[in-house]
């Protein structure tokens, strides 16, 4: 292991890093970072050398994918997300990956996995539609003589707040009480929800996460999971990365639940005696001592991966909804966004 120095917006750090070790993943390095930076690995923006160059992520692949050498200085900000994408009835891109949040319609304007980064509320950017398995049956693999299965939620705009009220409520008619814990949380904390994590003033956050056009992403998910004491595992389906928000002021939880984040969409993950049985047979919350069931979401992402169930929203098509002009990806409404002040995006 070696020491590489991490400048943050928190400061300036130290990480060690494995270069010579086909073991150390990007992914690992992304962890490493998400502990000393506290941005999750799907929001950071990493940059290297003099000018600084941006990093080409690839989880997956080893730390020597990176070019980097001992001694150099890693720069990592985080991507900001966008809002105000309206929705459109194109299925998932074939190209890989958008970013949790997390944790992403109609083109009303108002953004997520991963995993206790800003998340500015919004629309979804697109419409997901899970491709059906060839059975007709649910997606579900199997676990210790059980199944844990996709449960796939309305692509509504309240896709996490449906997820988690069938998780917790075991009724996805009860996201707006999901949403209502999130304001109720929001008011009862102004010191950790303040401006500057929201993005903006804590009244109008919430008073937009309160409409049902707007979508949730990590500070949803970290406000519910310690409303209900319970870790919430996001598993994202491009890279099979689990992005955990554990309850506030809890060190061990002993329950977890399962979302699963397609990119610009959540669904559930739950356990059954058969892969097509009645919702009400479903369990929706695991130990945490047991790691088997993470194991099993893993293999579900990869299951889902395998058809394409994601998108990316670094390379897909957008076009401007008020001027027509037409856009790449995240960073390309981004940019647009600020140069002309235009919020509202759909997808080619």
């Amino acid at each position: 292991m070696a020491p590489v120095r991490l400048r943050h917006p928190k400061g300036v750090s130290t990480i060690q890093v494995a270069f010579d070790q086909d073991d150390f993943t990007v992914q690992d390095l992304q962890q490493e970072i998400y502990a000393a930076s506290d941005i999750l690995p799907s929001r950071q923006n990493l940059k290297s050398g003099y000018p600084p160059r941006t990093l080409t992520i690839v989880p997956e692949l080893p730390m020597s994918s990176l070019g980097l050498s001992p001694g150099e200085q890693i720069i990592v900000s985080e991507i900001a997300e966008i809002s105000g994408v309206s929705r459109s009835n194109k299925p998932p891109s074939s190209s890989p990956f958008l970013s949790p949040m997390s944790n992403p319609s109609s083109s009303s304007s108002a953004a997520s996995s991963a995993p206790s980064s800003r998340s500015a509320p919004g629309p979804t950017p697109a419409a997901f539609t899970p491709p059906a398995s060839a059975s007709g049956s649910p997606d579900a693999v199997e676990t210790d003589g059980s199944f844990l299965v996709h449960r796939v939620v309305p692509d509504d705009n309240s896709c996490l707040f449906s997820a988690v009220a069938l998780v917790f409520e075991q009724d996805i008619k009860k996201a707006p009480k999901m949403r209502e814990i999130v304001a109720t949380g929001i008011r009862k904390d102004a010191e950790t929800y303040n401006e500057a994590i929201l993005g903006m003033p804590p009244a109008t956050y919430i008073s937009k996460i309160l409409m049902p056009s707007t979508w949730g992403g990590a500070i949803e998910l970290g406000i519910l999971a310690s409303h209900y004491q319970t870790e919430i595992a996001s598993i994202d389906v491009e890279t099979g990365r689990i992005d955990q928000f554990a309850p506030s002021g809890v060190e061990s939880p002993e329950n977890r639940c399962l979302l699963i984040y397609s990119g610009i969409h959540y669904d559930a993950a739950t356990l059954a005696p058969m892969a097509d049985a009645p919702s009400d047979w479903h369990q929706t919350v695991f130990p945490t001592r047991s790691a088997d069931i993470l194991v099993a979401a893993k293999r579900l992402a990869d299951v889902l991966r395998a058809k394409r169930a994601f998108t990316n929203t670094a390379t897909f098509d957008l076009k401007c909804e008020e001027c027509g002009k037409g856009l790449k990806g995240e960073k390309g409404a981004q940019a647009h966004a600020a140069e002309t002040g235009h919020t509202r995006f759909g997808e080619y």
